[in-house]
């Protein structure tokens, strides 16, 4: 049997929990690792109804992409609408796991859902995550003491570089000091010059861990006063296209009117349907999209070059400054809506590892929270 803690692998390799936002909520928020599973069902939102779905369809367990308990709680009580999901999800044998900004910047994520929903061949993320912050640590040991001290420094976490443990430079040379009044030498003698045969080890770390390293570092070297030198490495862009966002083409040009009814038609239904904003025959082949609030992007999309952009919930003032100063076109869609696709790509990852051993279903309830949408009759005033 495939258990909770199968799928969940399956979800943390596809969507890196290191990857979420610092802010972020994600990971099983209730249910039991080892728990047998043969029924999981996808959603936007952990709300009450997705939660009688998958009480209906027997699912033990359920993926979302919203936390249910994104700001830190002391209790879930089950007289407060979210402890009594957690209450109710409990009882049914039902557990909750939840990938949010880490599914946004992954590669495949909510954005590639989304351009891919849309009719779009990808070229590249939006807005690049940058590569994990590293330093690289010079040290210099006796021939006889480098493989303890690279052990030590291993140990430490040093020399991980992505699906890679104990990497490192090592190469042989002559290293020389003259210790003077008040050193106490491990080798040579105070006031003579010494010529050691010496290891130069080099390693990468994970910013994070300097502290760690450089103290693994001393207490691993023979050396009273141990030699080394450590830098940082520059920011650049990671690999494997992650990050906010995405870039796409289509295959041809088309009005923005027509691009605003390709996007209504890929999209679940919503009381608030699609806006647009722009000249409406503006050609349109490449396009930006980004799933959920994107309006932190539209820089981005500019840069980017794009014809138009589509995300969700634009706001009055930050779309029409950016409309002024030439900015690309505007797609609002429902928050709900642009999130949407990625629940199927989500469930194809799980169908895929698991071997068909457990169903995959996507959630049918629109949990979008608008239910009514009104336009004038009369065109207003």
């Amino acid at each position: 049997m495939t258990s909770v803690g199968d799928v969940v692998a399956v979800l943390e390799a596809a969507y890196p929990p290191a990857t979420a936002e610092s802010w972020d909520a994600v990971g099983l928020v209730c249910g039991d690792r080892g728990e047998d599973v043969s029924r999981v069902l996808f959603c936007v939102d952990p709300d009450a109804s997705v939660v009688d779905e998958a009480e209906s369809v027997g699912a033990q367990l359920v993926v979302a992409h919203h936390p249910l308990l994104l700001r830190g709680v002391h209790g879930v009580p089950a007289d407060d609408p979210k402890g009594a999901l957690v209450h109710r999800l409990i009882r049914s044998g039902i557990a909750l796991y939840t990938a949010h900004t880490n599914a946004d910047v992954a590669s495949p994520g909510v954005s590639d859902a989304l351009a891919s929903a849309l009719g779009l061949t990808v070229t590249g993320p939006l807005s690049a995550a940058p590569a994990q912050a590293m330093d690289l640590l010079t040290t210099y040991v006796p021939v006889e003491s480098a493989s303890g001290v690279l052990a030590a420094l291993h140990a430490a976490g040093a020399g991980a570089i992505g699906d890679y443990r104990d990497a490192a430079w090592v190469v042989d040379g002559v290293g020389q000091f003259r210790p003077v009044a008040g050193a106490e030498p491990v080798v040579g003698s105070v006031g003579s010059l010494s010529r050691v045969a010496e290891t130069r080890v080099e390693v990468v770390l994970d910013r994070g861990l300097r502290a760690s390293v450089v103290a693994a570092l001393r207490a691993a070297h023979p050396y009273e006063e141990v030699a080394f030198s450590l830098v940082e490495i520059a920011d650049v862009p990671s690999r494997a296209g992650t990050g906010a966002g995405r870039v796409g083409e289509l295959a041809t040009a088309e009005p923005l009117r027509v691009f605003a009814q390709r996007v209504a038609d890929a999209l679940p239904a919503t009381a608030w349907g699609v806006r647009a904003a722009g000249d409406p025959e503006r050609p349109v082949r490449r396009v930006a999209v980004c799933g959920g609030a994107g309006d932190g992007y539209l820089d981005a999309a500019t840069r980017a070059g794009v014809d138009a952009y589509v995300t969700a919930d634009l706001r009055h003032h930050p779309a029409g400054e950016h409309l002024a100063r030439g900015g690309p076109a505007l797609v609002d869609v429902a928050h709900w809506a642009s999130e949407w696709p990625w629940c199927g790509q989500a469930a194809g990852i799980v169908r895929d590892a698991v071997g068909g051993t457990v169903d995959v279903l996507v959630s049918t309830r629109r949990t979008d929270p608008w239910t009514v949408g009104v336009t004038t009759r009369t065109g207003g005033r």
